[in-house]
């Protein structure tokens, strides 16, 4: 079990590599075909199995550098907890966001993952949502 433990949490340092460093065609050596992201509210993108991977490629589009440093791993069964610190600049385009700004943000995270045959099955994850916005010059949205 130790193991597998060990094993999974390399496939997540690995996947937040890949995220780091724009490797984008890496990202299905770390998640599953299927993967589902239970945070759609954040990146938008499609309710289906999946699509995480264009969730990822927006965040990627709207932010150059995002840059994730993994601060601490804790390990389960089959899961792993992540808490991390995202920094980038908000420099490009994504349907979810306002335009640009050209600020930089730094946020803390916790990412947990659920994996299956050595892949990432699932994503959830919690951030500091107003820190973010305030950093970046956001409105915070109002509710309906």
């Amino acid at each position: 079990m130790t193991s597998t433990i060990e094993a999974n949490k390399q496939v997540v340092l690995g996947f937040f590599e890949a995220v780091s460093q724009r490797r984008i065609d890496d990202l299905s050596t770390y998640m599953a075909a299927d993967v589902i992201d239970h945070n759609k509210i954040i990146h938008g993108e499609a309710d289906e199995p999946g699509a995480a991977f264009d969730g990822i490629r927006s965040q990627l589009a709207a932010f150059d550098p995002l840059l994730v440093d993994v601060d601490e791993l804790v390990g389960e069964g089959d899961r792993v907890v992540a808490r991390v610190t995202q920094r980038g600049t908000h420099g490009g385009t994504h349907p979810r966001m306002p335009q640009p700004t050209g600020r930089d943000f730094e946020v803390e995270a916790i990412w947990i993952f659920t994996l299956a045959e050595g892949k990432i099955a699932q994503i959830r994850a919690v951030s500091d949502r107003l820190g973010f916005f305030l950093q970046l010059g956001w409105d915070w949205p109002q509710a309906d």
